[in-house]
Order: structure tokens, then C-alpha cells, then sequence
């Protein structure tokens, strides 16, 4: 029986992007091909679940809204790992950094590209729902190829409370000069909620 490596599965309100504020499932893979410096999940946890037991732990919650994410999720996910969350009427939004490819089944793709933090992160998707960028001072040309439905600039969160007002502040200050991105904030940490 086939197994995943599941950080933690649990029910919350999306934080972030285009679906904020959105009740939603998280189920976070542990493990990822990166190492981004910002990262704020630890690899290094996580326990062995099988398919079924994963199912059976996303029925527990009423919302239909399902998100995969980690960790890298592509390294995982299947059609098939797809499908069977469609059978429970699930909506499967991915959260990746778009070095793998990704079943053709998955509702909402949110690419997080992450080719200028690593050498080796090239993007192989060619299009996304919602491009979400977290910026920290590069330039944001270099995403002007990716194929998105919708723009997000997301401060990254340094820890460092002056630069991080200072990274909100100029993403503030971009969206104002680019109109077509938007501005996505980590609500949930403001709140105070997973």
C-alpha cells in the first residue's frame, strides 16, 4: 500500500493568495528539492500515513476545500491521489514551487517559483491559476513568463520586524506601479491561527 510522508493534516481558514480567508484542509507533505534560507516548515517531522488513513482524516472536516502543500507536494501527488480526494467531492488546490510536473486533475495550481533563490529550481510548469511571488528585494521581471490568471506579491517574513515593514512597504509600492498583482499578506499569522 502506497504511503506519504505527511508533516501534519489540519483544518484552518487559507492564510494567504487568492483564497484567504477561505476554510480549507491543509494536508503539508514533509520533505521538498529546495532549500530556501525562508522556509518555515521543518522536514525533519512528519509521520508515514497510507492513503486511506490521509482520506479518512480529511473526511473529519466539512469544508470541500483541500490544500496540498508542504514541503513539495509534486514530489507525491498522483492522479490517482488526486481522484480519490474528488471522490469525497473535494476541490484540491496545489501549493508548489513548480520544479516538477503536476497531475492534470488538480483544480487550482498556486505557483511559487523559487529560480532565484536556487540555481536548480527551473520552473517546468507553463502556466498557473496564481502566481504568488515572495518577494525579498529581487527582480520581479524575471516572472513576467509564467502564464498566471491571477498576480500575488507576498513579503517574505524575515523575522527582522523593521525589514519586513520595510519589504511590505515597497510590495505595496509595486502593486500601486503594477496593477494587475495584487498584494498577499499571511493573514493567518496576524491572527493568530495554524
Amino acid at each position: 500500500m502506497r504511503t506519504f510522508k505527511i508533516n501534519e493534516i489540519f483544518y484552518s481558514l487559507q492564510g494567504e493568495g487568492f483564497y484567504t480567508g477561505t476554510p480549507s484542509i491543509f494536508i503539508r507533505f514533509s520533505g521538498c528539492n529546495l532549500d530556501c534560507p525562508f522556509c518555515d516548515t521543518d522536514h525533519s517531522e512528519g509521520q508515514t500515513l497510507t492513503e486511506p488513513e490521509i482520506l479518512e482524516e480529511v473526511e473529519k472536516y466539512p469544508s470541500q476545500h483541500v490544500v496540498l502543500t508542504g514541503g513539495e507536494p509534486s514530489l507525491y501527488i498522483d492522479r490517482e491521489f488526486i481522484q480519490s480526494l474528488h471522490s469525497l467531492g473535494k476541490f484540491v488546490a496545489v501549493e508548489t514551487n513548480g520544479t516538477c510536473p503536476l497531475p492534470d486533475n488538480v483544480d487550482w495550481v498556486t505557483l511559487s517559483p523559487k529560480f532565484d533563490v536556487q540555481p536548480d529550481a527551473a520552473v517546468t510548469l507553463s502556466e498557473c491559476d496564481e502566481l504568488k511571488v515572495v518577494y525579498r528585494r529581487q527582480d520581479m521581471g524575471i516572472y513576467s513568463g509564467i502564464a498566471a490568471r491571477h498576480h500575488f506579491i507576498q513579503p517574505c517574513d524575515t523575522g527582522d520586524k523593521k525589514l519586513d515593514r520595510q519589504l511590505l512597504s515597497e510590495s505595496v509600492e509595486f502593486c500601486k506601479e503594477h496593477p494587475h498583482w495584487r498584494l498577499s499578506l499571511q493573514t493567518h499569522k496576524f491572527i493568530g491561527i495554524q
